[in-house]
């Protein structure tokens, strides 16, 4: 992983943490993710013309991703209605990477070599210090944690299976754009069956900070589909989810949920695994 792929990558968490923050600050939950899934269709819709279509190859793990993201933003939805935003975002993404590193061992054939290795275990023991750190003092809400996990889970396979589509689309531009287009009518869709003739009035209070939560949602994953062009998949994973360090910190700036020096050493065995897979660059 070179330097600039590493700079994209960790640019990609602050984004990523940022479109969740603002899902979870929308109060109800489906409009929020509808709000940012359907800016996403308007601006996969607006760069297809400018793009590359992806090569035929791609097509099955586009469909394939796109199903998979719907379940995603089920789950998290669900995840930010259960819990703190302070412990589901650390739960569901810091259980990814190691379910990746397994992943794409198995169907990327990308073995991590010693370096890589530590990085990854090191940065995800940091994960979960910060992950265990919001859960402190709290007896556990066993359905959120469940939630978290699950949502966790749909984060590694399409993780993997996009990694996979991107290498076979020949245009990381064009696939990311066709992503937002084949997965972004779903949520408004149902939003709109339960909602009917309230759907704008639901829309209206929440619009323009939904559709930035969405520029910031595509801008983050092509930023990632553009590594995994570069890099292997699992410290791409593990580095991504330095996200979870971002999303506390945003926990505990705009949420009153405390930060704590326990996070404050977690944060800093993510920055030693960073350095770690860097090495391995």
């Amino acid at each position: 992983m070179t330097p600039l792929v590493a700079a994209a990558v960790l640019f990609a968490a602050v984004t990523h943490a940022s479109w969740n923050a603002i899902a979870h600050r929308i109060t109800d939950k489906l409009v929020g993710f509808a709000l940012i899934s359907g800016g996403g269709l308007l601006i996969g819709l607006a760069i297809t013309p400018f793009t590359a279509l992806p090569a035929g190859p791609a097509w099955p793990y586009l469909c394939a991703s796109a199903a998979v993201h719907i379940a995603y933003y089920a789950l998290l939805m669900t995840s930010f209605r259960l819990g703190d935003f302070g412990q589901a975002y650390p739960i569901a993404r810091g259980s990814a990477p190691l379910v990746v590193t397994l992943l794409a061992a198995v169907f990327a054939h990308e073995v991590p070599g010693v370096w890589a290795s530590a990085g990854i275990v090191v940065s995800c023991l940091g994960l979960t210090g910060v992950s265990l750190w919001g859960l402190r003092g709290k007896r556990p809400d066993w359905a959120a944690i469940g939630a978290a996990l699950a949502t966790g889970a749909t984060i590694a396979v399409y993780t993997v299976v996009d990694g996979l589509g991107v290498r076979a689309s020949g245009t990381s531009l064009g696939y990311i754009a066709w992503l937002m287009v084949l997965q972004g009518s779903v949520l408004p869709a149902f939003l709109y069956a339960r909602a009917r003739a309230g759907t704008v009035r639901l829309l209206r209070p929440y619009a323009a900070l939904g559709l930035l939560g969405a520029a910031l949602s595509v801008a983050a994953y092509a930023l990632v589909l553009w590594a995994q062009t570069r890099a292997a998949l699992a410290p791409i994973a593990a580095l991504r989810e330095s996200s979870i360090i971002v999303g506390a910190a945003i926990g505990a700036l705009f949420f009153k949920e405390r930060f704590g020096a326990p996070r404050i050493a977690a944060a800093a065995l993510v920055v030693v695994g960073i350095g770690l897979m860097l090495r391995a660059g």
